[in-house]
C-alpha cells in the first residue's frame, strides 16, 4: 500500500485520531498527514499511507487557505471558543468599511506571534506544554504572509473572512491582531481549511466514505508533479542504488522517475551533479 488521500477532516475529531481511525481500513499503522487540524477546524487533510509516509518531508511547507468565523465580546485561554473564558464584554461590530480595510491591513509580509496552544517547541518544550504548566515563557515571532483576504459574511456578533497565507500562518493569531486592531475582545469560533497547496475542499473524500472504503487514490507521480521538474531515466537501478546523477537541470530538486512511476527526489549539489535526498521505492 502506497497511497495518498486526500480527506475532509470533521470537527470534533483530532488529526491524530483521524489517522488511528484509517489503520484498520489500510491495515497498517503507518499512516501520517502533512499539516495538523485542531479537533474545532474541518477541511482538508493530506493523507500518506505507508510508504507514502517517505513525502511527508515535500508536502509541507504549501500555502493555505481558510475561511475563519470570530465572536466579538469573548476573549478566550486559547483564542477559540473552546478555551477558558478570560474576559467578556459588548463589542459593537464596526462598519463594513471599516471590517474590510483592517482586513487589508493584513495583506503581505509581517511578523507574528504564535498562539500558546501551539506545538512549537521553545528549549525543549511544546508552547502548549508551558501554558498547562502556566509558566511564562518568551514566544518569538515568525515570519509569515497573506496573500489574500476578504470579508464574507457578519451580523451583530460574528463576521467571517477568508484568507490565503503562507505555511505556519496560524489563523486564530491573526484572528486575535485582527481584532486587537480594531480595539475589540472576540474569539475564533469556527474554522475550515479549504485548500493546501493545489489540493481544494472539493478534490476531498469525507472521512465516513474513506472508512467504507471508498475513496480516491492519489499516486507520488500526481501529487509531487506540480512542485518538481519531472526526469525520467532510462535505468532505475543507479536510483535504488543511491547513486549520484549528472542531470540537464538548474532546479535545486528534481523528481527522477522511471516508467511514469516517481523513484526518487534528487537535490543539486553543484552545477549538473545531483544527490539522493529521498528514495520514494
Amino acid at each position: 500500500m502506497n497511497e495518498v488521500l486526500y480527506i475532509k477532516k470533521p470537527k470534533g475529531i483530532t488529526s491524530f485520531k483521524l489517522c488511528q481511525k484509517l489503520r484498520p481500513v489500510f491495515n497498517t499503522r503507518a499512516i501520517g498527514h502533512t499539516g495538523t487540524l485542531d479537533p474545532m477546524a474541518s477541511g482538508v487533510m493530506i493523507v500518506l499511507v505507508d510508504k507514502a509516509c517517505k513525502l511527508n518531508q515535500f508536502l509541507v511547507g504549501h500555502d493555505k487557505t481558510y475561511v475563519a468565523t470570530v465572536k466579538l465580546g469573548i476573549k478566550t485561554s486559547t483564542e477559540d471558543i473552546e478555551g477558558a473564558i478570560l474576559e467578556k464584554r459588548v463589542c459593537l461590530m464596526p462598519s463594513r468599511e471599516e471590517l474590510e480595510s483592517c482586513l487589508k491591513s493584513f495583506l503581505g509580509k509581517s511578523l507574528q506571534t504564535p498562539p500558546m496552544t501551539s506545538a512549537i517547541k521553545i528549549k525543549g518544550k511544546k508552547l502548549y506544554e508551558y501554558q498547562r504548566a502556566k509558566q511564562e515563557v518568551e514566544v518569538p515571532k515568525r515570519a509569515i504572509e497573506v496573500y489574500a483576504i476578504e470579508l464574507l459574511n457578519m451580523d451583530d456578533e460574528t463576521f467571517s473572512f477568508k484568507a490565503q497565507v503562507s505555511s505556519g500562518t496560524y489563523i486564530r493569531s491573526l484572528a486575535r491582531d485582527i481584532l486587537a486592531k480594531l480595539g475589540l475582545i472576540g474569539t475564533l469560533c469556527e474554522l475550515e481549511r479549504t485548500s493546501v497547496g493545489q489540493v481544494h475542499l472539493n478534490d476531498c473524500d469525507d472521512l465516513e466514505e474513506v472508512l467504507r472504503g471508498n475513496y480516491q487514490r492519489h499516486s507520488t507521480l500526481e501529487v509531487l508533479q506540480n512542485d518538481y521538474q519531472m526526469i525520467e531515466v532510462d535505468d532505475p537501478k543507479p536510483i535504488l542504488d543511491g547513486k549520484r546523477f549528472t542531470l540537464d537541470s538548474d532546479q535545486k530538486r528534481v523528481l527522477l522517475t522511471y516508467n511514469k512511476d516517481a523513484l526518487a527526489i534528487y537535490e543539486l549539489v553543484k552545477t549538473g551533479e545531483y544527490k539522493c535526498v529521498r528514495g520514494l521505492f
